[in-house]
C-alpha cells in the first residue's frame, strides 16, 4: 500500500518542481515565479486529471458490474493520487500567494512586510478556496480510509473479468 503513495508523493510535486525550473531557467523562456507556478501548478493538475480519467476508464471498460467487481487499478490509483490532494491545497496557495503579490499587496518592494500578512494571505485563500480546500480534505481524510476499509471487507468478493486472467499467472 505504501509504495503508490510513494509514487504519487515523488511524481505531483517532481512534476511540479521540474516544470517550474525548465519555465524559469530555459533561455528562450525565463519566465518569472509567479507565472511558472501557476502555470506548473495547472500543467500537474491537467496531468493528474487525464491519469484520474485514463483509470476510471480501463476500469469501467473491465469489469462487467463496475459496482460489485473489484479492479486492482481502482484501489492502486486511490492510493496514488492521495499525495496529488495534499500537494494540490499547497500548489493553489501557492498560486492564491502569487497572484496575491502581483496585486501589490506582497511588501516585498524592498520594504517588511506587514505582521500577519502571511495569515492574511492564508485567510483570504481560505475564504476564496474553502470548497476546493474542503473537498481535498475529505478525500485524504474520509474517502481514502473508507476506500481501504470497504476494500478490505470486499477483498473476498469476485474480480473482474480483466484481473482474473493476469491474478493467477
Amino acid at each position: 500500500m505504501l509504495t503508490p503513495m510513494v509514487a504519487g508523493g515523488v511524481v505531483f510535486p517532481g512534476l511540479f518542481l521540474l516544470s517550474k525550473n525548465t519555465l524559469q531557467r530555459l533561455p528562450q523562456l525565463r519566465w518569472g515565479e509567479a507565472d511558472a507556478v501557476i502555470v506548473s501548478a495547472r500543467l500537474v493538475s491537467s496531468v493528474q486529471a487525464v491519469m484520474a480519467s485514463t483509470a476510471g476508464y480501463i476500469v469501467s471498460t473491465s469489469c462487467k458490474h463496475i459496482i460489485d467487481d473489484q479492479h486492482w487499478l481502482s484501489s492502486a490509483y486511490t492510493q496514488f493520487a492521495v499525495p496529488y490532494f495534499i500537494y494540490d491545497i499547497y500548489a493553489m496557495f501557492l498560486c492564491h500567494w502569487h497572484k496575491h503579490q502581483v496585486k501589490g499587496h506582497g511588501g516585498d518592494e524592498g520594504g517588511t512586510r506587514a505582521p500577519g500578512s502571511t495569515w492574511a494571505v492564508a485567510r483570504g485563500y481560505l475564504h476564496k478556496e474553502f470548497l476546493m480546500v474542503l473537498h481535498h480534505a475529505v478525500m485524504v481524510l474520509v474517502c481514502f480510509p473508507l476506500s481501504v476499509v470497504s476494500g478490505a471487507a470486499e477483498s473476498q468478493g469476485p474480480p473482474c473479468p480483466a484481473h482474473a486472467s493476469t491474478a493467477g499467472a
